[in-house]
């Protein structure tokens, strides 16, 4: 998922968060409200918010939904821009950078 940081809030992407989905994949769509419950603000149309408070919970909720192989890393990784800088040590276990097009 596409990530950036600004002033210690972490941002995905809006196109690349998770769908809910009624009838949908049991596992994708605990996927979105466990995503949604902790994000700060999680709108359909904007990119979904993330205070530094939270950070570690996401992280390991990202590493458990990785591990159980239901979903692909491209899914379950946050994808920084190289114009980021440093990715913060807490994120560091589920975040790369973003692949040079």
């Amino acid at each position: 998922m596409r990530a950036r940081i600004e002033n210690m809030v972490l941002f995905l992407h809006h196109e690349d968060v998770p769908s809910f989905k009624k009838g949908g994949s049991i596992v994708r769509n605990s996927y979105f409200w466990a995503l949604r419950s902790i994000a700060g603000q999680a709108s359909r149309y904007r990119d979904w918010e993330y205070e530094s408070e939270v950070w570690l919970a996401l992280c390991r909720m990202l590493l458990s939904f990785s591990e159980s192989g239901y979903l692909g890393l491209k899914e379950t990784t946050l994808e920084f821009p190289a114009s980021q800088g440093e990715i913060p040590q807490v994120l560091r276990p589920i975040a790369t950078w973003e692949a040079e097009q």
